[in-house]
């Protein structure tokens, strides 16, 4: 296909998870038709594949053991998320988290000093974003020092089989303004996310391409990071992405399925 020359240096892909393998919701989801089997391609192709994914609603094992039930080939090692990258960051710096976090999420943390909070992280909570929890983080932020927000991730929004649905970006947004603070963003688009995703895929940037569903997150991040970057026309896609003033992908695909169908014929 013309245009596509450059995908012939690709060594590795980076797939975003939510949008791109599956929509999720309140049953865990659907996978988008096509997907596991392109999966499946990936794997038989000699090319190397990471997930690399925002989802904090549960732990790297439960995730994958979800992800094996919908058909998708794929294990924990495969997985780069937010919350084991936090946790390396709390022990480095000697950190010590009050957490607002989905529930499914709090086993990550486990190992972590939690006594006496010096900083605040917070994940995609769901039905957790009361305004009391909220609250909490803002009162505990407010009193410190130093106040340091951690937030795994910033998306805006992310699409259910019922619709789309806050993310916790929205959230971070709410303390930075109380708090007159900047947050810390542990996942995409933060380039130390994207160059451990690339680390553990064993892949230079220039040899891999991202593929996912949010034009800022996944796209925009990628190409700062010197990947090119494509973007499906599913999950929270939406039309106005094309016309985006700063990010535009090295490609549009209509979904995974045909991302891959086209870099396989490159190779």
């Amino acid at each position: 296909m013309a245009g596509w020359g450059w995908a012939r240096a690709v060594r590795g892909l980076l797939l975003d998870v939510s949008g791109v393998l599956y929509d999720s919701g309140a049953d865990g989801g659907v996978p988008i038709a096509g997907s596991a089997e392109a999966v499946r391609r990936i794997k038989a192709s000699g090319l190397k594949l990471q997930l690399c994914t925002n989802e904090t609603q549960a732990t790297r094992e439960n995730f994958v053991r979800k992800l094996r039930a919908m058909g998708f080939d794929v294990s924990v090692a495969e997985v780069t998320a937010p919350a084991p990258a936090a946790c390396r960051l709390l022990k480095e710096r000697g950190l010590r988290p009050h957490l607002l976090v989905h529930d499914d999420l709090i086993p990550e943390f486990a190992e972590i000093d939690k006594t006496n909070p010096n900083c605040v992280v917070l994940g995609d909570a769901a039905e957790n974003f009361t305004y009391a929890n909220l609250n909490k983080a803002f009162q505990l932020l407010i009193e410190m020092e130093k106040p340091v927000l951690i937030s795994l991730g910033k998306g805006r929004y992310y699409k259910e089989t019922d619709g789309l649905k806050l993310d916790v970006g929205a959230y971070m947004k709410a303390l930075e303004y109380a708090c007159d603070i900047q947050a810390e963003v542990v996942g995409k688009p933060a380039k130390r996310f994207f160059e451990s995703a690339l680390a553990e895929l064993g892949v230079p940037p220039e040899q891999a391409i991202m593929i996912g569903d949010d034009i800022v997150s996944d796209v925009g991040g990628a190409q700062q990071c010197g990947m090119r970057a494509l973007q499906v026309r599913t999950g929270k896609y939406r039309p106005s992405d094309e016309n985006h003033p700063e990010v535009k992908p090295d490609a549009y695909v209509n979904n995974l399925a045909e991302a891959v169908d086209i870099i396989l014929q490159q190779l």
